[in-house]
């Protein structure tokens, strides 16, 4: 065989004599390439013999039961104990194929089917196991086998365990080659590392990050198994120099915990934000978020969850004492899903105390982005349910208000805890509390706004409270009294308990002042009032004045609403306007001198 090389030479070099068209030299040549193909194909049965793979019938197996019709028959060494030297004929087979130029391509199919049928399946599916078996005479088989297990996704350490053995086999049987200055399993490490590593990594370590900061210490261990296994690929000398892809992935666990982190938290508040909002909950004044428990700044208890004392603020004997619930929200209906996007960014901002540096500020600004996204997605994405349902409408501006009242100490509350540059001033929240202030109140007053067209709508059929002596156009009036009341009642029962009171009586106030404005406004218009038209003016004007203050229901005790009931004037501007245009229009002309003559001499008085 190693004379092959040297015919080929002497071969050439009479081809570069002046002869060397000569008939003898022509057969010579063709004779050697005969020869040459007739060498690599015995070859290549030799190899074929010394590796003999069975596989599934299908070429693309899409299932993990396919895999276990995997076998692969090393038929050259077929002692357990590790030999001491390679056998003579697997020797002079990878050296012939070597000087033939065949070797490089023989070991990278292996590899393509060692990846394709041993490794990559270890890899993925955590119910795989590998045997290795010693077949009497016919050398150590390698095969796969199924033992259940209910985890999706294997260990790092099942990994690396399986892998070894396989590579191990292989490289005591068959790779345990010197051919020139390098040995065989050189050559198949340099062709299957990349691939084998970034399955790793996709497969397993991805899936081994942790998903809770006190996991972090942890996972040391999973780093040392690492360092071990490319140790061990290294002395079968697979792996050469500084191939670290796999250990530098397993070594930044704490960059991917914050990317792992912040990629769930973001998925979770957008699953939030998309959720019905309708859920609600109540808050009162003595509502609280469960605030994790933190260290004190500087105490070196790093991770701070458990055990630390509450922080308070110095009481000062000779100094009065805000009331318990001052800057407290508000009684009011919040969304169950708004709740608990705070209750997740309060977790993920306890995710970020004791974290490096890195993983901190990745942290913080995930939770700054899920308030951002709220910001952007809910507004577009209830677009048409807020014009249309007045409880969503109320529920939206209640959770703008809750988000921004929390939004005010949220940072304060973590910033001492987090490391620089957060704990010198960047986190803070209080740049986002105008922007959900004004998108709360923005989303509240353009339903107002709806309420108050199809109010003027209703009050549109009243045929300009005209010629009211006329039975069609008393009744066409009368009826779009009636429903004004009747939308500002549903209104009524709608909002109740759900807006906070001031808010519930101030939007009330609006709507109801709309309604009496536009009937003035009508009244007014008219040139001639006669008495018959004034009295029924007057009488639906008088409906409004029994009726309008009883609108006025934010509380569900009906006792606890009298008091907004008899507060009317100081929510409806033109309610005392109001009440004055119902005297004058039951008063004749006498009784109207008279009474602003008395109305005159009392102001003058009071001066």
């Amino acid at each position: 065989l190693t004379c092959s090389p040297l015919i080929s030479t002497h071969a050439d070099s009479l081809k570069a004599w002046k002869g060397s068209d000569l008939p003898l030299l022509r057969a010579l040549s063709s004779e050697l390439t005969v020869q040459r193909e007739n060498l690599i194909y015995h070859l290549g049965n030799e190899w074929k013999r010394l590796a003999v793979w069975k596989l599934p019938p299908s070429k693309e197996p899409t299932e993990m039961k396919s895999f276990l019709k995997t076998e692969l028959q090393l038929t050259l060494g077929g002692t357990k104990e590790p030999q001491q030297s390679p056998p003579p004929l697997l020797s002079c087979v990878l050296q012939a194929l070597t000087i033939q130029g065949e070797l490089q391509h023989k070991i990278k199919l292996f590899s393509q089917v060692l990846l394709k049928y041993l490794l990559k399946p270890l890899i993925t599916y955590p119910s795989l196991n590998v045997e290795v078996s010693e077949q009497q005479g016919e050398g150590t088989l390698i095969s796969l086998q199924f033992a259940e297990t209910p985890e999706e996704h294997p260990s790092p350490s099942q990994v690396y365990i399986k892998v070894l053995m396989v590579l191990k086999t292989l490289h005591t049987h068959l790779l345990d080659v010197s051919v020139g200055e390098r040995k065989v399993s050189v050559i198949l490490g340099d062709l299957v590392w990349q691939e084998m590593s970034h399955c790793i990594i996709h497969e397993c370590l991805l899936y081994s990050i942790p998903t809770n900061s006190c996991q972090l210490e942890q996972y040391s261990a999973v780093i040392k198994e690492t360092e071990e296994f490319e140790k061990s690929l290294k002395e079968m000398q697979y792996l050469r120099g500084d191939s670290t892809e796999l250990l530098k992935y397993a070594q930044d666990v704490n960059c991917h915990f914050a990317s792992k982190k912040c990629k769930d938290v973001i998925v979770a508040a957008r699953k939030l934000m998309t959720s019905e909002m309708h859920n609600t909950v109540k808050i009162n004044q003595d509502s609280k978020l469960s605030v994790p428990m933190l260290p004190y700044p500087g105490s070196g208890d790093i991770k701070g969850k458990q055990g630390a004392k509450k922080l308070e603020a110095p009481r000062l004997d000779n100094e009065k004492q805000l009331g318990a619930r001052t800057l407290c929200l508000p009684a009011c209906r919040i969304s169950e899903s708004v709740q608990q996007l705070m209750e997740l960014a309060l977790h993920t901002l306890s995710e970020a105390v004791g974290s490096s540096s890195q993983c901190a500020t990745q942290l913080f600004f995930t939770v700054r982005n899920i308030f951002q996204l709220f910001y952007d997605v809910v507004p577009t994405y209830h677009k048409e349910n807020l014009l249309k349902f007045p409880h969503l409408a109320a529920i939206q501006h209640n959770n703008c208000m809750y988000i921004a009242h929390h939004l005010l100490t949220l940072g304060h509350q973590f910033s001492p805890h987090l490391p620089g540059p957060l704990s010198e001033g960047a986190a803070t929240f209080v740049d986002l509390v105008p922007g959900f202030r004004k998108l709360g109140a923005h989303c509240f007053l353009a339903h107002l706004n709806v309420q108050r067209a199809e109010m003027l709508e209703r009050l549109s059929t009243a045929r300009n409270f005209s010629n009211l002596d006329d039975e069609d156009n008393y009744s066409a009036a009368s009826k779009a009294v009636r429903q004004v009341i009747h939308q500002l009642k549903r209104l009524g029962t709608v909002w109740q308990d759900v807006l906070p009171v001031n808010i519930y009586c101030k939007a009330m106030g609006i709507l109801l002042n709309t309604a009496i404005s536009e009937l003035i406004a009508k009244i007014m218009m008219l040139e001639d009032i006669s008495t018959e038209d004034g009295e029924h003016l007057q009488i639906l004007c008088q409906t409004i004045i029994e009726e309008g203050p009883l609108v006025f229901i934010p509380l569900p005790e009906e006792n606890k609403n009298k008091k907004y009931q008899e507060e009317v004037p100081v929510y409806v501007k033109k309610w005392i306007t109001f009440k004055e245009l119902v005297i004058v229009l039951q008063a004749n002309l006498q009784e109207i001198v008279d009474r602003y003559k008395n109305k005159l001499l009392s102001l003058s008085n009071h001066h």
